[in-house]
């Protein structure tokens, strides 16, 4: 893959990108509809090919959080066309690296000596890049290490990039700027996490450490003496990357394996840690040699406040769930609901939300769940058209919630999907403690 030399830093730089990229959009449209006014059966694949590539092209290069957003909608198969999401998958590994000689410079910038000066050998070649940094090979004392060096500036970049997408969301979402400010500000604490690697480090270790009971699991160790906010190094764990061992020919036991093994790690963090993981795509993980699976990239955690994990889990309970004293109760303590709500307004969400929740426990209903039958990905998006074309939507619409549905949402349809990737059977079911968790008024 063609490596990068540079990459555009300044706003004004990052801003004619996107504007770039947006004006190849519109060609793209000009040439499908003058093809489709030659031709009416001419299908609309192509130019959602063409579009998609030209958007990622953009995206590539300018890395940091404008290619996280590729890298997050890569992981919902249900949200985009298969030609955005085919497009949009290599940020989750194959991103187009950055050059040699300038990595370097990164790395001499952060640590104050060259990677060479600092370990016993090290590979200039980038393994894999990705949105926030790539990873090289490196050995150190007899031992194979992973080397992640974030690209130069892109910490900086993050505030401008959001600011870039935000008049998009607002119209594509039809609310007001005040409505989503919460969360484009949890969207930008969380980017700027992941771009500190030493919050990375920590965040990891403590997730290892609360993890370290659990089977089928394998985590690198973290060398602090050896990183810094910009650079990150940990173990080297050999393995193929999960996206490409899904599209593999595996035996289903082994799918089965893998599965229940990411399924036990979200399900332990979320219900006994209160701390997440909580960015599932399947660019984070490898299948080791010996068929564990193995978490290599924490950039992205989250502490689950206890207040809001009760609201969340309630609104799951079964008996919750029919009672609409209970589900408005409920809808209250996860903000979707306040005081100023009218009777009609808490009707029509207390209704959605059953849906929806009615959806989101299903796999926790069953003992054993297929997440390889389209047809649960299918009832999702199904509901989530059939809930934008309700007039109400519109009618009550706007940004509602407590900002860390953002996340746990995120982590738990992340998780759906790459086991839907892989085809896995789980084991799953909802922890006894859920069952009876509070309400809150």
């Amino acid at each position: 893959m063609k490596e990068q030399n540079s990459i555009p830093v300044g706003k004004v730089a990052r801003a004619g990108r996107f504007a770039g990229a947006g004006v190849k959009v519109g060609a793209n449209y000009v040439t499908y509809f003058a093809k489709k006014m030659v031709n009416p059966d001419t299908e609309r694949s192509g130019l959602d090919k063409a579009n998609a590539r030209d958007i990622y092209d953009a995206l590539s290069n300018l890395k940091g959080s404008a290619l996280k957003m590729a890298q997050m909608l890569a992981s919902d198969q249900n949200l985009m066309p298969v030609e955005y999401v085919n497009a949009f998958r290599p940020s989750q590994h194959k991103a187009p690296p950055l050059s040699g000689p300038l990595i370097v410079q990164v790395f001499k910038k952060s640590m104050g000596v060259s990677p060479q000066q600092l370990f016993d050998t090290f590979n200039a070649n980038a393994v894999n890049a990705a949105s926030i940094g790539q990873v090289h090979k490196a050995t150190k004392n007899g031992k194979n290490l992973a080397v992640k060096i974030q690209y130069p500036g892109i910490a900086d970049a993050i505030s401008s990039d959001l600011q870039l997408v935000k008049p998009f969301a607002i119209r594509l979402l039809n609310v007001k700027e005040s409505d989503v400010r919460p969360y484009f500000e949890e969207v930008e604490s969380k980017l700027k996490e992941e771009a500190d690697y030493v919050q990375e480090l920590n965040g990891a270790e403590r997730i290892i450490q609360g993890c370290s009971s659990l089977t089928d699991l394998v985590f690198p160790g973290y060398y602090p003496e050896w990183s810094s906010n910009r650079i990150l190094t940990m173990d080297w764990i050999e393995g193929v990357p999960l996206v490409e061992w899904a599209q593999e020919e595996q035996p289903q036991e082994l799918r089965d394996r893998i599965g229940q093994a990411m399924w036990d790690f979200y399900d332990h963090q979320m219900h006994r840690l209160r701390w997440i993981h909580a960015d599932p795509h399947p660019g984070n993980f490898l299948v080791a040699p010996d068929g564990r699976l193995a978490v290599v990239d924490f950039g992205c955690t989250k502490s689950i406040p206890e207040d809001f994990y009760h609201a969340y889990f309630a609104m799951l309970n079964p008996d919750n769930m029919q009672d609409d004293t209970a589900m408005e109760q409920t809808l209250y303590g996860l903000h979707i609901l306040n005081e100023g709500s009218k009777p009609e307004e808490r009707q029509f969400f207390i209704e959605s939300f059953r849906s929806l929740a009615g959806l989101l426990r299903r796999p926790f209903d069953a003992h054993e769940f297929d997440f390889g039958d389209r047809q649960y990905f299918k009832d999702i998006t199904a509901l989530g058209e059939s809930l934008s074309k309700n007039p109400n939507s519109t009618r009550f619409g706007g940004a509602r919630g407590s900002k860390h549905i953002l996340f746990v949402n995120r982590a738990y349809f992340g998780l759906f999907n790459t086991l839907n990737l892989i085809k896995a059977r789980v084991r799953t079911g909802m922890p006894e403690l859920v069952e009876t968790a509070p309400l809150l008024g």
